[in-house]
């Protein structure tokens, strides 16, 4: 069923979050936190070099060394064939993972793995690490992305062929992957163009630059049974991947969440697990693993660096009549970037009737991606938004005018597509024109910038487990682990249908053994999948409460009805009884009745995409070249807000993100092939006084595919900042940036040469 906002009690509250006097007091515990007895340390060795074949691993040295328990390397894991992962965020292949968790015959990029050590300090561990002898023959590297797809590049896989392309090649390459999208007849379209805009924009590998590095406890027991706690973002995921990669039973392994200090798509893969379940194994012991920050930026997934070319063509009143983009996607020395989503969220946002669309999946001795909030949709934006704005103004065209012709509405068909349903795309247009923000003049020597973005959101399959205690008191036990409030919304929804105070429901995140099959959390898919299979276990808890109390007053069950938490007949004719509250229920269930619990698993379907729209006000130090926000205001259609502060959170937590994206995170190698920043000393992500206040502006246009009107909030907003911050400062200084970051050396450079 639907729920009607004017009857909602609880959702759209701001209760105080269930979380947060563990972790402002300190006592939230999270992996690295973790401890067993008998516990050891386990560190890994890592190779220096960006490309280079292993000729041979001594590992006799580090093992005589006192305090060392076991030594692993590649010898002790399966082979795993050619197969397509299934489960995770973006496309991965389990031989990819294999290779990438522990270096076979090459190490592809500074930083892969090459052997680990577990001992009983971490000291002892570190000495191990360095007594391992690991023969190498260098090999020539390659880090960009159109070097890598050159004729004469390195090539990193003997047996990567490209994929998307008819006939097969016969000869290997860098490019993975093609992805192509067509709409309409775009050569035609460009025809009937009265004005063509066109550019070229590049993008670097950014960081998910979450606070808590990796980190992972194991214990192999002496029966094969595997108990493993970690960071992730789905323990159903790290038990699939684990298992595969060991050859075991998924039943063998048990998984228990941690909480997570952020993730952004970067914890939805494993890095750590299976090496450390393999040590464990050797040395009869738990072993932990955490990394540390530099091992964080050197081993685990950025997103994508990227190339992206973009052309245009509108009629003069800026109807536009053709669309056209070229992506080549860094995917790091595996493949699987984002780039299906790339080329599918450029031109989303738009009813355009001719599109063609071309994406690369091209390797190189980097690490290899990982998701990054809304993957592929900020890279491919930050293209298609600067050339919006470079359209609007070739027409004379407000650039909000500009949008609003051409805005997708129901019953757009999408260039990859699907036909948009029930968004809310002119909803967020509409208010974009209504705000203070955008009505305000801008202020001299200030530039002002707008772009949006579009996210499809995903569901997928997810399991809640609704039980009511002897009190009175609910708990709800999902499988998502908690990153951007899932609990607090479980809690809230649950009460809404129960009718009780949201205080006495707790939502907890289950174990693997404890909890049916949950997809990770990732796509801004937990409140709208897991909060329907939570909504939908609470209503089955109704049901069973109406029965029980019909049976209590011998009357059909038809003639009860549940509201604010309690049972009432259903009118006069039902008989006179005094209505049974929740825990008068649960008290007499825990004497005659038996529990009062159900549990539901879905296959949501039916994710409403998301829309936002970002507003930028930006000084420009001519002399510096350092861009100041000096107000940022973030529209977006979030459905329906179940708790608004954490929504607000997430839209202020993305456009903050974006605004390091924009201005300053990168990934910078040196000659050899090595980052020379991995720290957040040179890897600069904004800082408070980076950011102003930032303003998020809730636009609900409800899903009606879910009973509370979810649509996914997270992915949206880092989608629009890179391209608003970068027509901001084209509107400042005249000067279009379209290479990110726009770091204060490069917009003083471009003011220079602009004279």
């Amino acid at each position: 069923m639907n729920y009607v906002a004017s009857d909602l009690k609880v959702v759209g509250t701001r209760p105080i979050r269930p979380d947060g006097v563990d972790k402002v007091t300190g006592r939230a515990v999270f992996a690295a936190d973790t401890r067993a007895a008998g516990m050891l340390w386990g560190k890994i060795k890592r190779s220096p070099h960006a490309h280079a074949r292993i000729l041979s691993i001594d590992t006799s040295k580090a093992m005589a060394l006192p305090g060392v328990k076991a030594v692993v390397t590649a010898a002790d894991f399966p082979d795993i064939p050619s197969e397509e992962a299934f489960v995770g965020e973006g496309p991965m292949n389990f031989r990819d993972l294999a290779l990438n968790v522990m270096a076979r015959s090459k190490a592809l990029y500074e930083g892969h793995a090459v052997a680990a050590v577990a001992a009983t300090t971490q000291e002892i561990a570190d000495r191990a690490l360095e007594l391992i002898d690991v023969q190498y023959e260098v090999l020539p590297f390659v880090i960009d992305v159109e070097a890598a797809m050159a004729p004469d590049a390195p090539v990193l896989h003997d047996d990567l062929f490209t994929a998307g392309v008819t006939p097969k090649p016969e000869k290997p390459s860098n490019i993975a992957k093609v992805v192509t999208f067509k709409k309409g007849d775009v050569e035609a379209g460009f025809k009937d163009a009265e004005v063509v805009v066109e550019g070229r924009y590049t993008t670097q590998p950014v960081h998910q630059a979450y606070i808590e590095p990796h980190a992972c406890l194991a214990s192999y027991q002496p029966d094969g049974q595997v108990t493993i706690h970690a960071s992730s973002q789905g323990h159903f995921m790290v038990r699939a991947y684990t298992a595969k990669l060991l050859g075991m039973d998924m039943a063998n392994i048990r998984v228990n969440p941690a909480e997570i200090g952020g993730g952004f798509g970067g914890k939805t893969l494993i890095y750590l697990e299976p090496v450390a379940v393999a040590l464990s194994k050797k040395a009869g012991r738990p072993v932990k693993i955490q990394m540390t920050r530099e091992e964080v930026f050197r081993g685990s997934g950025p997103t994508s660096g990227a190339w992206v070319e973009v052309k245009i063509g509108a009629k003069k009143d800026g109807t536009i009549v053709a669309a056209q983009q070229v992506l080549k996607f860094q995917a790091g020395a595996f493949p699987g970037s984002p780039i299906g989503p790339g080329c599918m969220c450029g031109f989303a946002m738009y009813d355009l009737p001719n599109v063609d669309v071309v994406g690369y999946d091209v390797v190189s001795n980097r690490p290899k991606v990982a998701a990054y909030r809304a993957p592929g949709a900020p890279i491919t934006s930050f293209a298609v938004e600067s050339a919006m704005d470079e359209l609007a103004r070739k027409l004379g065209m407000d650039p909000l005018a500009l949008r609003e012709k051409n805005a997708a509405k129901n019953g757009t068909k999408t260039h990859y597509g699907p036909v948009h349903q029930n968004i809310g795309f002119t909803a967020v247009l509409d208010a974009v024109k209504a705000h203070p923000h955008w009505k305000t003049p801008v202020k001299e020597g200030q530039g002002r910038g707008l772009a949006v973005g579009f996210w499809f959101n995903i569901g997928g399959e997810s399991t809640a487990t609704v039980h009511v205690n002897e009190d009175g008191s609910v708990t709800v036990a999902t499988g998502s682990p908690d990153i951007g409030g899932s609990r607090a919304s479980m809690g809230m929804m649950v009460a809404e249908v129960l009718g009780i105070d949201v205080a006495r429901v707790k939502a907890t995140v289950a174990d693997t053994a404890s909890i049916g099959f949950t997809h990770l959390t990732g796509g801004s898919r937990v409140t709208f999948a897991t909060g329907m299979a939570a909504t939908q276990a609470a209503e089955k808890v109704v049901d069973d409460l109406k029965k029980r109390a019909a049976a209590t007053w011998e009357i059909p069950v038809e003639a009860v009805e549940w509201k604010d938490g309690k049972a009432y007949p259903a009118g006069s004719n039902a008989g006179a009884f005094e209505p049974l509250d929740l825990a008068a229920l649960a008290l007499k269930a825990a004497r005659t009745g038996g529990p009062i619990v159900a549990e539901v698993s879905v296959n949501a379907q039916g994710a409403g995409a998301g829309f936002g729209a970002h507003i930028c006000d930006v000084t420009v130090d001519k002399e510096t070249g350092h861009v100041t926000i000096e107000r940022y205001t973030a529209i977006q259609d979030v459905g329906r807000a179940i708790h608004p502060s954490y929504v607000e959170g997430q839209i202020q937590g993305g456009a903050a993100q974006g605004i390091g994206w924009a201005l300053n995170e990168e990934y910078i190698y040196n000659t050899k092939g090595q980052m020379e920043n991995p720290g957040f000393l040179d890897y600069r992500v904004p800082v408070a006084s980076d950011v102003p206040m930032i303003e998020a502006v809730l636009v609900e246009v409800p899903n009606p595919r879910h009973p509370f009107g979810v649509r996914g909030v997270g992915e949206v907003p880092i989608v629009p900042p890179m391209a608003a911050i970068a027509n901001a400062i084209k509107s400042a200084t005249g000067v279009r940036m379209p290479n990110l970051p726009m770091s204060p050396p490069k917009v003083r450079a471009a003011l220079d040469a602009a004279g």
